[in-house]
């Protein structure tokens, strides 16, 4: 990942001892990423992160109070997306295998290289940059479908599952005429510049039947 995507990203860190919070914060620092440091899960919390930040978190596996594996859990649980590196000097491979499982980037040993700390961060904040981005993106999606009219959803929808107009009118009970005006402003509508990009659009935001409502035109 390089650093000019990393503008404006934020690097929660995690850890009981003072000493490894200090270090940490001057090793990301020293590559201009922005770094907050917490003595535990409970102080993380109290943190309002703002939802739009890139962010990950580099946590140790026994932390005062919860546990960093604990903590993973309940972020998992309230559905936090935010990366997760850990990095500890009593981890084993059970543990470790059980991070990684349910999601952690990665998993690092006390004493760690820079280096090593340093490609998962950066792996980490371009994972949740992709991911924010994906987010927008199917949100303006959602946008524009709201946009549309059930008859509309109801053709893109039977477009999408490669139904011709001909089959499409007769299955609507329409003219051949009519589904392809109704296909054609949903194209207009959703900003897809070609069949083959409305057929994408719509695999993205899932079964349009599902939306849709039969007889509304």
């Amino acid at each position: 990942m390089k650093k000019n995507n990393t503008k404006g990203a934020v690097v929660f860190v995690i850890d009981g001892e003072a000493s490894t919070r200090s270090t940490l914060q001057e090793l990301f620092e020293s590559v201009g990423l922005e770094t907050k440091t917490y003595v535990s899960a409970a102080d993380f919390l109290e943190t309002r992160v703002p939802e739009t930040t890139t962010s990950c978190l580099v946590l140790d596996v026994r932390l005062p109070g919860m546990s960093g594996l604990k903590f993973q859990e309940e972020l998992t649980r309230a559905d936090v997306q935010t990366p997760i590196i850990f990095i500890t000097a009593h981890g084993d491979i059970h543990m470790a295998v059980r991070a990684m499982k349910a999601g952690a980037v990665d998993f690092l040993a006390k004493p760690f290289r820079n280096q090593d700390v340093l490609d998962a961060v950066f792996e980490a904040l371009e994972r949740d940059r992709v991911r924010r981005e994906k987010e927008v993106s199917n949100s303006a999606l959602q946008e524009r479908f709201a946009t549309l009219t059930l008859r509309e959803r109801e053709v893109i929808a039977r477009v999408a599952a490669g139904d011709l107009n001909k089959q499409i009118a007769a299955k609507l009970g329409l003219s051949e005429v009519t589904v392809k005006v109704h296909r054609a402003n949903a194209m207009r509508k959703m900003r897809a510049r070609s069949l083959a990009e409305m057929i994408r659009m719509i695999g993205l935001l899932g079964n349009t039947n599902d939306k849709a409502e039969p007889g509304a035109s």
